[in-house]
């Protein structure tokens, strides 16, 4: 992958290649691709150099961003891969607060929380394909910090493997949510989940799972709010396999056509959004409310006129407006949300969602 990246880099790069080294870059940016495929050889040959190379220190001690967005990344693209044959870098489904990992065993989990200081009223945030739980922070901005501080919402973050399907991890999290429960120092008054991108495909399907297994955490769960969900899929996925025939038209992006069918099973969930396996639609349950927020990156129109049919299905550069906001030409495919528990955000990009300050402030507005 490090070699593809590299390639489509020299391909763009203004300095002139190296003849004995075509597709490959030079000066400080070649050092740097030459670090990080050190790094990733492991995908071909084994992960005991990566190992070595990782930071040892105290477990409980806050991981390091670089390597926290590395693993997400390879989780997202080779994450089921990864489970398959049994790589310590596949990621586990795990509850973080504050940076730290909880334990997951049960009696740890309550010993940690009753530790700590809580509320009755609990946040919980599951974040994207090849992202992580630190990446909420974005700009100086976390909705979890925003919304604690003005609603006294406890926030807990999720991790988890990007690139397994959609619909185990959320079976996992419906267990999970109700160990966390279960475990919690005081009866829940209020569950919020707040999901981004395939983040909010992942509590859809958590509920589901929760319903069919009649968790106790449904009873306090409030609120589903989805930022930038892809419920029609994305079509970046949707027109992948055409994009491997055009990507190689290009000396920019012929590179990332050798990625081939180099896709995990969570990106190829986001095809057409599936959060069930075997994949049927899932209307949104009755509880708790659902709420949806898109972002377009165009200007808003002017009121009264809907945006270009061009700006809807650019959206946010990769999850088009109908998707995020359930809307589809075929009635029974069409999720209901109530408009005015609907959101466009304007002149915004799809990570941009996380640091919005009116996001922000319609979430306080509409949890409070």
């Amino acid at each position: 992958m490090t070699d593809v990246v590299e390639a489509m880099h020299a391909g763009i790069s203004p300095l002139p290649p190296h003849p004995s080294t075509p597709g490959r870059t030079q000066g400080l940016t070649g050092l740097v691709y030459r670090s990080v495929r050190s790094v990733t050889r492991w995908v071909g040959g084994g992960v005991d150099a990566l190992l070595h190379l990782l930071p040892e220190g105290d477990a409980a001690a806050p991981d390091s961003p670089a390597r926290d967005a590395l693993v997400a990344a390879l989780n997202g693209v080779l994450g089921d891969h990864l489970l398959a044959t049994h790589n310590p870098l596949a990621t586990p489904m795990q509850w973080r607060m504050n940076g730290q990992t909880l334990p997951s065993d049960p009696a740890l989990l309550q010993q940690t929380l009753r530790e700590r200081t809580t509320t009755p009223k609990v946040l919980v945030l599951v974040h994207g394909l090849c992202m992580n739980d630190g990446q909420w922070l974005r700009q100086g901005h976390d909705h979890g910090a925003a919304l604690a501080q003005a609603l006294g919402f406890t926030p807990v973050y999720l991790r988890y493997n990007t690139g397994l399907p959609i619909a185990h991890n959320g079976a996992e999290l419906a267990r999970q949510l109700e160990a966390l429960q279960a475990a919690w120092p005081e009866p829940l008054q209020r569950l919020v989940l707040l999901g981004h991108s395939m983040g909010g495909l992942v509590l859809r399907s958590a509920l589901q799972a929760g319903q069919q297994a009649q968790h106790a955490w449904l009873q306090p769960c409030s609120d589903l709010l989805c930022l930038g969900s892809p419920h029609h899929g994305a079509p970046l996925e949707k027109a992948g396999h055409g994009l491997d025939v055009l990507l190689a038209q290009t000396p920019y992006t012929a590179p990332l056509a050798t990625l081939g069918k180099l896709r995990s099973a969570g990106i190829m969930d986001l095809r057409h959004g599936t959060v069930l396996r075997p994949p049927a639609h899932l209307p949104l349950p009755s509880t708790p409310r659902c709420f949806a927020v898109a972002a377009g990156l165009c200007a808003e129109p002017p009121a009264g006129k809907p945006a270009r049919l061009t700006d809807r299905l650019l959206g946010d550069g990769l999850v088009p407006l109908d998707s995020a906001l359930g809307r589809h030409r075929r009635a029974a495919q069409r999720l209901a949300f109530e408009p005015e528990r609907c959101l466009t955000v304007w002149k915004t990009g799809h990570l941009d969602l996380l640091s919005s300050a009116a996001v922000s402030q319609q979430m306080i507005q509409w949890l409070g």
